[in-house]
């Protein structure tokens, strides 16, 4: 069970998915974006580090050079005082302090902090300007300079008495007052005006990184229009030629690749219009031509078929062999007529002129009809047709004329095909659709056959004669009838194991089909262990939509 609370989450995700995958442009534009942010964010990155080195070397180089001058005059001030037994040391700590502050101007540049180094005497003074206090100054940085016989610095905050606290860099040097001892004499200098051309340089590289990813970005967009704008056009001109709107053409401007590209998808066209419109003309002389024979032969027809059977009626006084003439001409002149009325059938598939008279009917009758009728050939064929059809009524919107038409096709292919064998008719159903299955144990069909059986007048053995006088039509005129009812019509077969077709058909007109209620592959040969199921044929055109024919049966895979 799906987390509602991600609902909302996964909802956007799907969409910028879809969206993702449906357009060229957003793709473009988003790595665009994307790698110019990446571009543009280690530039920034190395022009912001670039800057802060260049300042910080800059402080630095200032800040030893003012902290040296600084120690040179304290040792001087020191020489110049009085430091003889019982001269004040304050004093002198206090002058060396002020001299030092008023090197730094007003506002001071720097501060400075006069320590007394460990171990201190209680009489040694410390000092410092400004309300600066000793915790601006780290353990390690005095550690280093009570060793170090340099200057030493680090960065760290400068501390003030009224609690504030600015980043700074801290100089530090030994310096020895006589008669007092070690002192440690300290810089401070603040980098607030640093911090601020810092802060100034990055703001202004995100705003001019911001500024550049984006108008990157509208570049792009306008880049990928220019681009995509004629293929956008050329797969929708190219989706109304599919449509059957041959006269679509592209607008060509200019000579460059994209006009080159249009000039020649409009030569694409015009040659697909010419072939098709060959193609059609073509189509109509045949089916005009089929229609015509078929229509002019039965004229003739019924004067031959009057004279036959008079001669059949009356072959009881003829010899044998004249009388064996007289009725092989009236069984040949039957499959004659059942030709002529196959062929005006599949003319009138072709020329789209086919219609539904549909109503509501029991499956299970119209299965028992056809299974009735088929009872005679049945006999002949030496084959037992049973059905196998549910108790409750099986109602379905269909044109029973030509269903009944489809199941005594499939019943007659199942004994030309059956060997003696017994055929087996079954019906099933389920909420959205209803199955017809014809089942015999014959010699079934090769691998690729079952691509082939619905083709019009297709033999799997062209040696083998018609033995119940089929025309060769029957298959191919079931085809079309399961597809004018939005149905399937799907085969199934292994060579010994028999054939397995199967109709399937909506149980409301005009509501899509998806799936059986029939398993394709019978169960006698799913529980063989050298089955082999072949698919043959592929999702029948929806109703009501253009589509192509083919000749592998209208239907999904099993």
């Amino acid at each position: 069970m799906r987390h509602a609370w991600l609902e909302p989450v996964a909802r956007p995700v799907r969409a910028a998915r879809r969206l993702w995958r449906s357009s060229l442009s957003v793709r473009v534009v988003t790595t665009t974006l994307a790698l110019s942010l990446v571009v543009v964010g280690l530039v920034g990155a190395l022009l912001v580090s670039s800057i802060t080195s260049g300042l910080l070397a800059a402080k630095e180089r200032s800040a030893l050079t003012e902290s040296t001058a600084g120690l040179t005059q304290a040792q001087q001030i020191i020489q110049a005082a009085d430091v003889s037994a019982g001269a004040p040391t304050g004093r002198l700590v206090d002058a060396i302090t002020a001299a030092l502050a008023q090197r730094a101007g007003n506002p001071g540049l720097y501060d400075v902090l006069l320590l007394a180094t460990p171990p201190k005497r209680g009489d040694a003074p410390e000092r410092g300007t400004y309300l600066v206090t000793e915790s601006s100054v780290p353990q390690a940085l005095r550690e280093a300079v009570q060793t170090a016989p340099n200057q030493s610095y680090t960065y760290h905050p400068i501390d003030y008495l009224d609690g504030r606290s600015v980043p700074g860099l801290v100089v530090g040097s030994r310096l020895t007052i006589p008669g007092i001892g070690g002192y440690e004499l300290y810089y401070l200098f603040p980098l607030s005006g640093e911090q601020q051309t810092l802060d100034l340089v990055q703001h202004t590289v995100l705003g001019v990184g911001v500024l550049l990813v984006l108008m990157l970005g509208l570049i792009a967009y306008v880049v990928t229009r220019q681009v995509v704008s004629p293929v956008r056009l050329a797969a929708r001109i190219a989706g109304r030629l599919s449509d059957g709107h041959l006269t679509e053409r592209m607008q060509v401007r200019g000579t460059d690749d994209l006009a080159r590209l249009g000039a020649s998808f409009n030569d694409m066209a015009a040659s697909l219009q010419d072939q098709i419109g060959r193609l059609e003309d073509l189509s109509r002389v045949q089916q005009r031509f089929v229609s015509d024979v078929s229509h002019e032969l039965r004229t003739p027809l019924t004067t031959v078929r009057m004279a036959a059977d008079v001669l059949h009626e009356a072959r009881e006084e003829f010899d044998p062999a004249t009388a064996r003439s007289a009725e092989l001409l009236q069984t040949q002149l039957d499959r004659f007529e059942a030709l002529l009325s196959d062929l005006l059938e599949i003319s009138r598939f072709d020329a789209g002129a086919a219609v539904l008279d549909v109503e509501p009917a029991d499956l299970r009758d119209v299965a028992r009809r056809a299974v009735e009728a088929a009872g005679a050939l049945g006999e002949r064929a030496g084959s037992e047709v049973t059905l196998v059809a549910p108790h409750s009524a099986v109602m379905v919107d269909i044109d029973p004329r030509r269903i009944d038409r489809v199941l005594r096709n499939l019943i007659l292919n199942a004994l030309e095909h059956g060997e003696g064998r017994p055929v087996t008719v079954t019906v099933v159903a389920d909420d959205d659709a209803a199955a017809v299955g014809v089942r015999d144990h014959g010699v079934g069909l090769k691998p690729g056959e079952s691509s082939l059986v619905f083709n019009r007048f297709w033999r799997a053995d062209p040696a083998r004669a018609r033995s119940l006088g089929g025309t060769g039509l029957g298959l191919s005129i079931a085809l079309e009838d399961a597809r004018l009812h939005g149905g399937w019509l799907q085969a199934w077969g292994e060579p010994g194991a028999g054939a397995h077709m199967r109709l399937t058909l909506p149980r409301q007109a005009g509501a899509p089909l998806r799936s059986s209620p029939l398993p394709l592959a019978p169960e006698d040969a799913v529980a063989r262990s050298a089955r082999r199921v072949a698919p043959y044929a592929r999702p029948a055109t929806p109703a009501g939509s253009p589509g192509p024919r083919d000749s592998t049966g209208a239907g999904m895979p099993r």
